[in-house]
């Protein structure tokens, strides 16, 4: 029987690119291969010269529409098979290859934010995350975080089908939770090598995005969905390389990885997600976009050294900057290369 696959790819769209997807129906015995699509649909081509390749690198079961269906995360390539100028996994892909010996590790905390597409009550208002009622605004954040409660849980139905499937897709899921702002979640995928938890990161976004469509609800992934006294939403990052996690030198690793990052913090600020200066202002859990520094349990700096890293010496740090809108293959190419670059050196 023939099957489908869903290949998913990343588009051009600026200044935030988006998900694509479309099935490609599959004879019983063959494999997902090479595809395409229209890159003047997607701002990735120009009429004229407008196909644009897709180059299966993924393959997962498909929990959505279930039996033998696929999804196929795809890279995008030119017609001479080169990386398209919109595909940043490549430049991931020979940055890990380059400092693999460092055996870096990753794990990525996805934070989102519903808004609702239509209205089903006074909390559930088009337009504005559940929780938000139409005039006004909810009770202030601290009820919300890790949550229980009709009045406080807004869209625990959608992260909740959404655990799943990435449990029955076989993603490396950690958990989830209800996040500071109402109708705000994240979901943390990890630890793994920097291509895998970029590929599940993408594969995991997608679904989100899926699942919600049958519930009428959109994910958005902007780093300041509701301005005033709310948490920004972010994609907090945690790393580590061998040397970090082994022997009596690992603390000074770590502490070395610190200052590496924040003598290249002006690049990594400029790639780590569109709008970043609405989420990084220096309050609400975030150290300000235009400053740097490290520290010891303090959610409010840039990087983050958890308490037990510290009193063990020896683990990962938590790079806070990241916005929920991030592209995981530029983050932790970065991260990759300022590290493990400056150890190298």
């Amino acid at each position: 029987m023939p099957y489908r696959a869903m290949y998913i790819w990343i588009d051009g769209t600026e200044p935030t690119p988006m998900l694509r997807s479309k099935t490609n129906v599959i004879k019983d015995g063959e494999e997902p291969g090479i595809w395409g699509f229209d890159g003047s649909s997607t701002a990735q081509a120009p009429g004229h010269d407008s196909d644009v390749v897709l180059r299966p690198v993924k393959t997962v079961p498909d929990p959505i529409r279930g039996g033998d269906d696929i999804l196929v995360l795809c890279e995008c390539l030119t017609t001479d098979m080169e990386p398209h100028p919109t595909n940043t996994r490549a430049a991931c892909v020979a940055a890990e290859e380059k400092y693999a010996d460092f055996e870096s590790w990753f794990g990525m905390e996805q934070e989102y934010t519903f808004i609702m597409m239509e209205d089903t009550s006074a909390y559930q208002i088009k337009g504005r995350p559940p929780g938000f009622p139409a005039d006004g605004y909810p009770a202030p954040q601290g009820p919300y975080y890790c949550s229980v409660g009709a009045n406080r849980a807004f869209g625990r139905p959608v992260a909740d089908a959404h655990s799943q499937a990435c449990i029955d897709a076989g993603l490396d899921i950690e958990g989830t939770n209800a996040e500071v702002m109402a109708g705000q979640w994240e979901y943390q995928i990890g630890p793994l090598p920097p291509v895998e938890v970029s590929d599940q990161l993408v594969i995991a976004r997608w679904m989100m995005d899926r699942i919600a469509e049958d519930y009428g609800i959109e994910v958005t992934l902007h780093p300041k969905p509701m301005l005033g006294d709310w948490n920004g939403a972010g994609c907090h990052t945690n790393f580590s390389t061998k040397q970090m996690r082994e022997g009596e030198d690992a603390y000074d690793a770590i502490i070395a990885a610190c200052e590496a990052l924040g003598a290249n913090a002006a690049e990594h600020i400029a790639n780590y997600g569109v709008d970043i200066e609405m989420r990084l202002t220096g309050a609400h859990e975030t150290q300000r976009y235009d400053q740097f520094n490290y520290a010891v349990r303090d959610r409010g700096a840039s990087i983050r050294i958890p308490w037990q890293v510290e009193r063990d010496g020896k683990g990962y740090i938590e790079d806070r900057r990241p916005n929920s809108n991030c592209d995981p293959y530029t983050v932790t190419r970065l991260i990759v290369e300022t590290v493990c670059g400056a150890a190298s050196a």
